[in-house]
């Protein structure tokens, strides 16, 4: 983890094989997937290169809820996102915010449960998408 409360896995795939894990372990666990924006794609759109850059959006009301009845302002922060990103050694990268991260900067101690339910399940999540099998 950095100091930024965000937690770094590298990946043994290319980013859209990394993708293409995340997006069906998010099906397997019932985890809706709002939205995947590949921002090379848009950075080319635009004449602009990018190395390989996806934000992967998704979540489950189920439990973002009783965190924003806890504090209203992790909405900020929810859904929950995953980068999946290429550095310039070409190591890919999957990236998220650490839950207890946010337990912090929202003071969700009376969600403290849930916290460390989400936390195992993100990572969870970040190794099936980037770990061989």
């Amino acid at each position: 983890m950095m100091d930024n409360g965000l937690i770094q896995v590298n990946s043994d795939f290319d980013g859209a094989t990394t993708g293409d894990r995340l997006v069906a372990c998010l099906a397997e666990r019932r985890l809706k997937l709002f939205a995947r924006i590949n921002h090379a794609a848009n950075a080319a759109a635009v004449d602009q290169a990018l190395r390989p850059t996806e934000l992967f959006i998704f979540g489950n009301p189920a439990v973002g809820t009783p965190l924003m009845q806890c504090r209203p302002s992790v909405a900020i922060d929810l859904p929950q996102k995953m980068l999946i990103w290429q550095d310039a050694r070409e190591q890919v990268w999957l990236t998220y915010n650490d839950p207890r991260y946010l337990m912090s900067r929202h003071d969700l101690a009376g969600c403290a449960a849930v916290i460390e339910r989400l936390s195992q399940v993100l990572q969870d999540i970040a190794t099936t998408a980037t770990q061989g099998a």
